[in-house]
């Protein structure tokens, strides 16, 4: 028993270390979540298992309005085995560099850090795993590579055990209407 609560806490603390958003603080061009997600975005992306073996691909449509302050992006998905979903978030800015959001399969809200061109998102969701929901984590690191492309890198785990990843590409779409 005791082995295993010793392994259970390094997993845990290990989970706490890495690097900070301010790494990136001086790296360009700046991400503004509202200025990129003004226009129409299309996303293409893939979910792997732990064993690296590509379980899922997908692609998204997202389209954005303001609300007040907040922004409201309408992300609609088409996975490669025919699923459609729909996920609404409702983004905060809570102080300079820093956001919540919330989405109807977000257990509570997601908290934001913006620095430089990278932005970090940690929240809870309830997946949909054989039609059943499973209360995952997610840290999601996305970074601004030029005005039109951003890239996506999301660890996604349970009980701080590591169950695959998600890559995922931004693309801004020209010509589309602003919030």
């Amino acid at each position: 028993m005791r082995p295993m609560l010793l392994s259970l806490a390094c997993l845990c603390l290990g989970g706490c270390a890495g690097v900070s958003v301010e790494r990136y603080a001086r790296d360009q061009p700046s991400l503004d979540l509202v200025h990129f997600f003004a226009v129409p975005v299309e996303a293409w992306g893939i979910f792997q298992a732990r064993s690296g073996e590509v379980v899922k691909r997908f692609q998204a449509q997202i389209t954005s309005r303001r609300d007040g302050d907040q922004l409201i992006l309408d992300e609609r998905f088409l996975y490669s085995d025919g699923v459609r979903q729909r996920r609404v978030w409702t983004l905060t800015p809570e102080a300079p560099g820093r956001w919540r959001g919330r989405a109807a399969d977000v257990i509570g809200e997601a908290y934001g850090e913006v620095a430089g061109n990278a932005l970090r998102w940690r929240y809870q969701m309830n997946l949909p795993v054989d039609g059943r929901p499973l209360e995952v984590t997610f840290d999601d690191w996305m970074y601004l590579m030029n005005e039109d492309t951003l890239i996506n890198r999301s660890s996604m785990s349970k009980l701080g055990v590591e169950l695959g990843q998600v890559t995922l590409f931004f693309r801004r779409q020209p010509g589309g209407q602003g919030v």
